[in-house]
């Protein structure tokens, strides 16, 4: 936050108006213990406290929002901010009645403004001074700070899935907000679906046999960002029993070159298209257009026999529709002959 000291004052104010009930609030027992009744959990690292569910929570991501939606939280919901692509058409309805606080990333005031009594949030990085502010700043405030716990991997047990962490995200919730049913059915709907597509792996060639692919997330001024070891594709790709084929490089999305991807000679490739979003070079469309006119990717089995499968790139990132694009990659994967 640029002004901390005027922000607390005006949002602690808000907040009083408002009458809502947090961790700061109630939530606790005088020696740092929950208090009878209270709901708690941990998030990121920090625990997470209601003596009663949230009933004005500020969503600060597309991810967020969606996963309050699925979960039937429309009317718990203050805010929402920093769309990416439109919301799907099962969440217009519920979407359209939610205040959009920011179109882009949030502000310390603009979060403000929604006077919150909770904030969500997909990824760390939206929790600093110059953006909504950091997590010790709002829960100092009486506001609770949720993060997903995919984007906390120094937090979670060894070996946790990517999946497993989402699944967690929604049961967590489902707690807090007074929803564990819906939550836990969710999570269980979800579980199915990354089990149907680990079908794929059993049928699939094994060892060094096992497909490569690269997913192309975007291409930004001609260069091109494709899934690294740490984002959601390396894990989708053990799932169906291909190989991610730039799973040493220790990051989501690294930029690499058009030379790279051809030096990997991938068995196919996944484009991400987000169309919706409008930057240049977004669109599958234009993705296709930069690999067919380069000299040497032009000329790579996957990119001249076509085999490429396109999926929705904000689907590649970990949200509540992630398993879609699962789902697309195993029966691509069929469709493509990798799968006996």
């Amino acid at each position: 936050m640029r002004h901390p000291v005027r922000l607390g004052t005006a949002l602690t104010l808000a907040l009083a108006t408002a009458g809502c009930s947090t961790a700061a609030g109630g939530g606790s027992a005088t020696d740092g213990r929950p208090a009878a009744g209270a709901v708690s959990i941990t998030s990121c690292g920090r625990q997470v406290t209601f003596a009663e569910p949230p009933r004005r929570t500020v969503a600060l991501d597309q991810a967020s929002t969606e996963t309050l939606l699925e979960l039937g939280l429309q009317d718990r919901m203050a805010g929402t901010a920093n769309l990416k692509t439109k919301i799907p058409a099962q969440y217009e309805t519920a979407y359209a009645k939610i205040p959009v606080i920011a179109p882009k990333i949030a502000t310390g005031e603009q979060l403000r403004s929604a006077t919150p009594d909770f904030v969500v949030a997909g990824s760390a990085d939206l929790y600093t001074k110059d953006r909504a502010g950091t997590r010790e700043e709002l829960d100092a405030l009486g506001v609770p700070a949720f993060v997903s716990a995919v984007d906390c991997p120094r937090q979670n047990p060894p070996g946790t899935t990517p999946f497993d962490l989402l699944f967690s995200d929604y049961e967590n919730l489902g707690k807090l907000f007074g929803a564990p049913e819906r939550a836990g059915k969710l999570a269980a709907d979800q579980r199915a679906a990354v089990a149907r597509a680990g079908e794929n792996a059993a049928k699939a060639p094994r060892g060094a046999q096992r497909p490569s692919v690269v997913y192309l997330y975007s291409v930004f001024n001609g260069m091109p960002y494709v899934a690294g070891k740490t984002g959601l594709p390396s894990e989708m790709s053990r799932i169906v029993g291909a190989r991610n084929a730039f799973d040493d490089v220790d990051e989501d999305w690294p930029e690499v070159t058009w030379e790279e991807v051809a030096r990997r000679d991938p068995d196919f490739i996944v484009i991400g298209d987000l169309s919706e979003r409008g930057r240049p070079g977004d669109s599958a469309a234009e993705k296709r257009s930069e690999m067919a006119r380069h000299p040497v990717v032009s000329k790579l089995a996957a990119v001249r026999d076509d085999r490429i499968l396109v999926v929705p790139g904000i689907e590649l990132d970990p949200s509540v529709r992630s398993v879609h694009a699962l789902g697309l990659l195993a029966n691509g994967m069929k469709d493509l002959g990798h799968v006996r």
